[in-house]
C-alpha cells in the first residue's frame, strides 16, 4: 500500500472514529436526561451575571441558605431530607450553583473567588438579609471566603465535613494543567468525563465514599445525581475546574478573622474525621464541631434527626 494510500486510509478510520465518538457522547447525554427528573420542581431563578441560578424558596422566618457540595452530579436535591423541617422554622433557601443542577453551565473555568462572588450576589439581591449558611463538603471552602469578605451578609455558619485545610490549598499543577486540557477539548474530553460520571461510576462513589450505610442510598437519588451530571451545555466544565484544584483556595488567613460563629458537623465514619475538623479550631479557637456517628458525608440523609438536632443546637 502506498503512503498515499495509507495516509487517506488512516484519515478515514480517524475521521470515523471521532464521528462515532460524539454520536456516542450524544446518546448518552440523551438518554442520561431522557427522565427530566430536575425539571419536575418549579424553580425561582436568579438572573446572574455569568449565567442564570436556579433556587427554590420555603417556608417562613428568618433566611437560611442551604448549599450544595461542589461536584458535577451535586445540586441542591442533596437537602430533600430536611428541607421540611427546617422550613417551619426558616425562610429556607436551596440553589444550585453555577454548573450545577438546573442552572446554566457555560464552558470556562470555575474558580473558588466566581462562587464567592455568587453566593454574595445572590444574598444581596435574591434574600436580601444577613443569613444563616449551611453549606455540605467543598462548598464551605468559598463560604468562608465570602463571609471574610463581606461579614454583615452572613450571620451564622454551619460547614457539614468541610475540606481539610491542607486539601483546600492544593493549587492547579503542571499534571492536573495538562488534565484540564485534555477535559477541554469537545470529543474525547467529553467521552473522558461521560466515563467518570456513569451511572455505575456514581453509585460506586456515594457507596464507597459518601454513605456509611450503602442502604440508604435511593434509586432515586442516584438517578438525580446522574441527570444533572449531563444536563446543560457544559456540564464537564465544572468537573473539570473540580478535579483540576481551580476551585481551591487557601483559607487560612480567611478563619483567623471572621467574627461570625461558625460550627462544624462530620460524618463520625470519616476516617480521621475529628482531627480534621480541630484543625479548624487551631486557626480559630472559636469554632465548635459535632460529630454525628454511623454516617459520612451525608449526615443529613443517613442520621437526618441527628443532624436536625445539631442544627437546632447551633442556630436556634
Amino acid at each position: 500500500m502506498s503512503i498515499k494510500n495509507k495516509l487517506l486510509t488512516t484519515t478515514i478510520l480517524s475521521s470515523s472514529a471521532i464521528t462515532l465518538t460524539g454520536i456516542i457522547n450524544h446518546y448518552i447525554k440523551v438518554s442520561s436526561t431522557s427522565k427530566n427528573l430536575l425539571k419536575e420542581s418549579k424553580y425561582h431563578y436568579y438572573c446572574w451575571r455569568f449565567g442564570d441560578i436556579y433556587y427554590k424558596k420555603y417556608g417562613s422566618g428568618k433566611p437560611l441558605l442551604l448549599v450544595h457540595d461542589l461536584h458535577s452530579w451535586s445540586g441542591s436535591h442533596q437537602w430533600n431530607s430536611v428541607i421540611y423541617a427546617l422550613s417551619k422554622t426558616y425562610t429556607v433557601y436551596t440553589l444550585d450553583l453555577l454548573g450545577c443542577g438546573c442552572s446554566e453551565k457555560p464552558s470556562f473555568t470555575y474558580t473558588n473567588y466566581l462562587f464567592v462572588q455568587l453566593i454574595s450576589d445572590f444574598i444581596k439581591s435574591e434574600i436580601g438579609h444577613r443569613t444563616d449558611v449551611i453549606a455540605l463538603g467543598n462548598a464551605g471552602n468559598f463560604i468562608i471566603m465570602a463571609c471574610n469578605n463581606s461579614p454583615e451578609l452572613f450571620n451564622r455558619i454551619v460547614l457539614v465535613n468541610p475540606d481539610s485545610i491542607l486539601s483546600c490549598s492544593h493549587l492547579p499543577g503542571k499534571m492536573t494543567k495538562l488534565y484540564k486540557k485534555l477535559l477541554d477539548f469537545p470529543i474525547i474530553g467529553t467521552l473522558i468525563y461521560h466515563i467518570a460520571v456513569s451511572k455505575k461510576s456514581i453509585e460506586k462513589s456515594l457507596a464507597t465514599n459518601a454513605f456509611y450505610n450503602p442502604y440508604f442510598i435511593k434509586k432515586r437519588f442516584i438517578n438525580l445525581c446522574h441527570e444533572t451530571a449531563h444536563l446543560g451545555f457544559s456540564p464537564k466544565s465544572i468537573y473539570a475546574s473540580v478535579r483540576c484544584n481551580y476551585t481551591n483556595c487557601n483559607i487560612i488567613n480567611a478563619l483567623k478573622k471572621i467574627d461570625n460563629s461558625i460550627y462544624l458537623i462530620g460524618g463520625g465514619e470519616i476516617e480521621n474525621e475529628e482531627e480534621l475538623l480541630k484543625e479548624y479550631t487551631n486557626y480559630n479557637c472559636a469554632i465548635e464541631y459535632i460529630l454525628i456517628p454511623k454516617c459520612k458525608q451525608f449526615p443529613q440523609i443517613e442520621k437526618t434527626d441527628k443532624f436536625l438536632s445539631a442544627i437546632n443546637t447551633f442556630l436556634y
